[in-house]
């Protein structure tokens, strides 16, 4: 298995959380990832979808929110799903 890409995201109150970072897709000019916390003990762990804020921002690694919309989510989820389609993760959001 290829090792999977990490991001480290900050919180508002300081916390650091480092994530894996299973996929990303493009979705009318927005970037999308779908990540999941690198310290998830369970075998069937969270997963959660980052959206790229590309607006308004200079910064170097760009600024992103959770998607908490759910017709936004119901969108991504089977893009998501065929891009795994060929890994052995199952995607459940």
């Amino acid at each position: 298995m290829e090792e999977l890409e990490t991001i480290v995201i900050t919180f508002d109150n300081d916390e650091e959380v480092e994530f894996y970072v299973l996929e990303q897709t493009q979705l009318m000019g927005v970037t999308y990832y779908l990540i999941a916390p690198v310290e998830d003990d369970e075998e069937e762990g969270d997963c959660y979808i980052l959206k790229e804020n590309a607006e308004g921002t200079d910064e170097e690694y760009g600024e992103y929110s959770f998607v908490d919309d759910e017709k936004e989510l119901e969108n991504l989820y089977p893009i998501f799903e065929e891009l795994l389609e060929d890994s052995d993760m199952e995607v459940e959001l």
